[in-house]
């Protein structure tokens, strides 16, 4: 999942960048409120972590600024102002939810997983396909209850196919939500990736789950497919 940070304390972002990245995250930062406006923008987030005291645009102008311009991506609003009025003015300007400084760090996560998956609709902590499952929380998966061992980008992969559900995925949007920014976007690394986790989640025993729609991308069907 690829996550904006807008948050100009220096040790504060390299903090949020280190814990993200190593749960699995795609991590973009901006130290400014006009940089993570532009960004939010330009590109395709599942998250954005956006303070509220910044140069430039506050994280309030940001937020609503977004909403105005009809940008969606689900924000998580972070501020060291403890009041009921600051709080309500971040939802209003047009956060989804609301994390005071100094926060635990398992909290933010869970406040991440929570916004992921109320933006995709009703969806169950675990995801789950044709006997497979996947723990965002816990970064596990299992095949009919068999652990496997697989990576960080095999699971980030994984973890996207599953939350779309039902919907053909093309590389390039892999790309942009499950490699980082230095990626020079070549499609191969997909295909690599993708190969490696159908050799550890599928056996003759248990069925494809990745399916390729040939000149399209990749799709995990749902169960009314």
């Amino acid at each position: 999942m690829r996550v904006l940070v807008v948050e100009d304390e220096p040790d504060v972002a390299q903090a949020l960048v280190w814990g993200l990245t190593a749960e699995g995250y795609i991590v973009d930062t901006a130290d400014n409120g006009t940089d993570g406006l532009w960004m939010a923008t330009e590109n395709a987030y599942d998250v954005i972590v956006l303070d509220v005291m910044l140069p430039g645009l506050d994280g309030y102008q940001v937020a609503q600024s977004l909403r105005e311009r009809e940008r969606w991506t689900p924000i998580l609003m972070l501020t060291a102002m403890t009041d009921d009025l600051d709080h309500a003015e971040g939802l209003d300007s047009g956060a989804d939810d609301y994390l005071s400084k100094p926060f635990s760090y398992p909290v933010l996560l869970a406040h991440l997983r929570s916004l992921t998956r109320r933006t995709l609709g009703a969806r169950p902590a675990v995801l789950t396909a044709a006997g497979l499952a996947l723990d965002p929380a816990a970064r596990t998966v299992t095949r009919d209850g068999a652990p496997l061992d697989v990576t960080g980008r095999e699971a980030a992969v994984l973890e996207y196919l599953l939350r779309h559900k039902g919907t053909v995925i093309s590389k390039s949007e892999l790309l942009e939500h499950c490699w980082d920014a230095s990626r020079d976007g070549d499609p191969a690394v997909v295909e690599v990736v993708v190969h490696r986790l159908r050799r550890k989640i599928e056996t003759l025993e248990a069925p494809a789950v990745i399916e390729t729609v040939r000149g399209k991308g990749y799709v995990i069907r749902s169960e009314e497919s």
